[in-house]
């Protein structure tokens, strides 16, 4: 019984403390008149836009009417624009895999070459030309 009395009043005195407290930093501020009049101005000006802005935004249109030439224009515009993005990515990438399969149709060409020159100086006779048409059977 004594901890629930001991709790009860602990509560009570938090609850005084902070509401003298938070009394105690609104008073404690004293600003000028001007100074909060300004305040709430540009409180105002955050919260509220110009009439011009707000007439456009009225009005714009809705979703089902149709689209300004001006809208038409602009995702035509940037319909256009990520199709040659899109264009230039593949010619690279078909630049480069073009690029690749020369080197490796290079290297293939030279290494059969190579075996080529090597079969044809083994197998050499001493006739011109070295082919195997041109021997002589005995």
């Amino acid at each position: 019984m004594a901890w629930r009395k001991l709790l009860l009043v602990s509560c009570f005195s938090a609850a005084v403390l902070l509401a003298m407290l938070q009394e105690g930093t609104g008073a404690s501020v004293g600003t000028s008149q001007g100074a909060r009049q300004e305040a709430q101005e540009g409180a105002e000006q955050k919260i509220f836009m110009q009439e011009s802005d707000a007439s456009n935004f009225l009005k714009k249109r809705g979703k089902r009417s149709p689209k300004s030439r001006e809208e038409v224009n602009a995702e035509s515009r940037q319909r256009l624009w990520a199709d040659e993005l899109r264009r230039e990515y593949h010619e690279e990438q078909r630049n480069e895999y073009e690029n690749f399969v020369e080197e490796q149709n290079d290297e293939q060409e030279e290494r059969s070459r190579e075996a080529i020159e090597q079969w044809r100086q083994w197998h050499y006779d001493g006739l011109y030309p070295p082919y195997l048409y041109n021997r002589h059977h005995i």
